[in-house]
């Protein structure tokens, strides 16, 4: 039978932990077969690990953890390598801002043994014109450093093959800020087979978004160094 980890990175989320808990632990508690909601706190400063804390004493397959604080990517990376460990068959990452939607994950569980990755299509996003624009331009990076087509590479809505996570993950470097968009470039680089689903892409639920424009440039231009960089052993 096939295990599952569900993967949630959170940094001061306390508006929103409670109802990511009850929303995720329904699909782990389904599957059954030892899978787990593992939610990774990101060093948050309120009270995000200590609301998870108190919800893991009466939900056996939630596995609170938490890490110093090192960005979005260190700790999806961090939970992928967890989830890995544990001997997970699959792992599905998601974020903990409440934008997507539990019910729209059966229909890539069905599809899981088809496809290495399986990754949430955002056709009608309601984040914003600055985060479509920043994902427009993301796509032009990717193709001119890496010379392909992703359609979402940055998408929080993915369903992997633990397996072959495991053989891919070793070519991004520690702590490395985008992960997940790394995790794509590399499947697609190999060819490894890869679906697109379009999923429902919700305003963030509650909180603060820490993330800025020019938080988001600062990144983006570190990243166009790194990828000119790992361009040339992923090739």
């Amino acid at each position: 039978m096939d295990k599952l980890y569900i993967v949630i990175p959170a940094y001061n989320e306390e508006e929103n932990i409670q109802d990511i808990i009850n929303d995720w632990y329904n699909i782990v508690d389904k599957i059954g077969n030892d899978s787990k909601l593992v939610i990774i706190d990101d060093g948050s400063r309120d009270s995000t690990y200590s609301i998870m804390k108190k919800e893991a004493e009466t939900r056996p397959s939630f596995e609170p953890l938490t890490k110093q604080n090192g960005g979005h990517g260190a700790t999806v990376l961090y939970g992928y390598k967890y989830g890995i460990k544990q001997g997970a068959d699959y792992i599905f990452q998601t974020d903990s801002d409440g934008q997507t939607l539990p019910e729209e994950f059966w229909k890539f569980w069905e599809l899981r043994k088809q496809y290495a990755m399986i990754i949430g299509f955002r056709n009608n996003r309601q984040d914003g014109l600055s985060r479509l624009f920043v994902t427009k331009v993301l796509k032009l990076v990717l193709q001119l450093c890496f010379r392909i087509s992703l359609k979402d590479a940055n998408t929080p809505f993915r369903l992997m093959q633990a397996e072959t996570l495991k053989e891919n993950i070793r070519f991004i470097p520690k702590d490395y800020n985008l992960s997940n968009v790394l995790v794509s470039v590399i499947y697609g680089k190999k060819k490894l087979p890869v679906k697109y689903l379009p999923i429902t892409f919700r305003p963030r639920q509650g909180g603060v978004n820490s993330i800025n424009m020019k938080k988001i440039f600062r990144i983006g231009r570190q990243a166009v160094k790194d990828f000119m960089a790992i361009n040339k052993y992923i090739s």
